[in-house]
């Protein structure tokens, strides 16, 4: 069954509007990770591989609220889910004040464990919202608007962090004094209370605002809940989606987030900033795929492109020079930009390669489900917990002696199999058999 509005011919205007709202707070909180993990790496002198643990923090909240998001979205409907899952991030927003204050890691770990579910929440309330206003052909095409949005706060947001924040020093390695780290940490506080209180906001706005929740049209089955996982996961262009999507996330957060920490480790200075490289690149790359789908590209081979795209940006990323600047003296020095060494560029590139992935894979996985859909959304969003692993497996990489630059060739499979669900997976229906 389809996804239909409850006020028949209510205008698609108001439910893009409260979508796209949730999607720019949802890049506020996420794209933030990669301004925030080379800050603190640097504050609390932490490790690369100690550094990755922030942002795997955040992300593997996923497996712990996936789930259960999905039964209390049921049970509340979409537009009070995305309320829920505002008010969990404002709240979770605050524990950075008391963690920057204590200069404690456990206690940034916590917060951003509990932002992590909030957006877990959010997401599984807004993705399936977003897919089922209309048609499943241009569903692409919603989610790139929503993720222009989304991606114009990475831009916007690692750029205000940098502003607000004190770095003190450049360069990995350096030791700060206990002053100098006192003043980084004290600068994170006022950030955070406005974080906090926009996000109130914006859980208002989705409380109170006027707008029609969606329902499936057997809403009022007595087919009770329970076993629906177990029926979804029967599903095989679902499950290889929600493991799309976990390699997606993966190598996105790689891309946007342990840019900042490659800069920090080759002596950037502003390499709070970087995280915005990486998001204008995929705003770039939502803006073609509005343009090109569906009337010239379809989703699958949008899927494609950006599998292929990615294996060859990651081989430019590891072979580079880091005394390079030949694409940044082409596309940045001109207009006044700073010059970065050609492997950090790339880096940035890949959100170009990434941007498609995600509009194109969850309809893709969602097509056909009917009343599956929520339980099948939930476990698309357990498929962000890919996110911990990413930044993961570079420091990881890294420590056993690939290198911060040799450690990104660990990106290629990921791509594979997007090129794999592209052309063969989404296809399946039966686990015996193809149509």
């Amino acid at each position: 069954m389809e996804m239909t509005m409850s006020k028949e011919n209510q205008s698609i205007l108001l439910p893009m509007t409260l979508a796209g709202s949730m999607f720019f707070i949802l890049g506020c909180i996420t794209w933030l990770n990669g301004a925030i993990t080379p800050f603190l790496q640097q504050m609390l002198t932490l490790s690369a591989l100690q550094a990755s643990f922030i942002i795997s923090s955040f992300y593997i909240a996923v497996t712990i609220a996936g789930i259960p998001s999905a039964m209390l979205i049921k049970r509340v409907g979409y537009k009070n889910g995305m309320a829920i899952g505002c008010a969990v991030m404002a709240a979770s927003a605050l524990l950075y004040i008391p963690a920057a204050k204590l200069q404690m890691i456990e206690i940034f770990l916590l917060a951003q464990l509990m932002i992590g579910v909030g957006q877990t929440i959010l997401q599984t309330a807004v993705n399936p919202y977003v897919v089922k206003m209309g048609s499943e052909n241009s569903a692409a095409v919603r989610v790139c608007i929503m993720g222009l949005l989304n991606k114009f706060a990475g831009v916007v947001v690692p750029i205000i962090f940098a502003m607000v924040t004190v770095a003190s020093v450049s360069g990995e390695g350096a030791v700060l004094t206990q002053e100098q780290k006192d003043v980084m940490a004290n600068s994170l506080v006022a950030p955070y209370i406005a974080i906090s209180a926009l996000i109130f906001v914006f859980a208002a706005f989705a409380k109170f605002s006027p707008l029609p929740d969606l329902v499936f049209e057997d809403e009022n089955s007595n087919e009770k809940s329970k076993g629906e996982v177990r029926e979804a996961l029967k599903h095989p262009h679902l499950v290889l989606g929600v493991i799309g999507i976990a390699l997606y996330v993966a190598v996105e957060v790689i891309a946007a987030d342990t840019i900042g920490s490659y800069a920090l480790a080759i002596g950037v200075a502003d390499y709070s900033m970087m995280t915005s490289y990486t998001m204008a690149c995929m705003l770039i790359g939502y803006a073609i795929g509005i343009a090109l789908i569906p009337k010239y590209m379809s989703q699958q081979n949008a899927l494609v492109m950006s599998g292929i795209v990615g294996i060859i940006t990651v081989i430019a990323v590891v072979i580079g020079s880091n005394d390079s600047f030949t694409i940044s003296n082409i596309i940045l020095v001109p207009f006044g930009g700073p010059q970065l060494p050609d492997p950090l560029l790339c880096i940035a590139l890949l959100g170009f390669a990434n941007a498609m992935v995600w509009p194109a894979i969850w309809p893709l996985a969602l097509r056909g489900l009917g009343r599956l859909t929520g339980t099948a959304s939930g476990l698309l969003i357990m498929g962000i917990a890919g996110g911990a692993l990413g930044p993961l497996l570079i420091g990881l990489g890294n420590v056993a002696g690939l290198g911060a630059q040799g450690a990104y060739a660990l990106m290629i499979p990921s791509y594979l199999f997007i090129i794999f669900y592209a052309l063969k997976g989404h296809k399946m229906k039966s686990w015996k058999q193809t149509s």
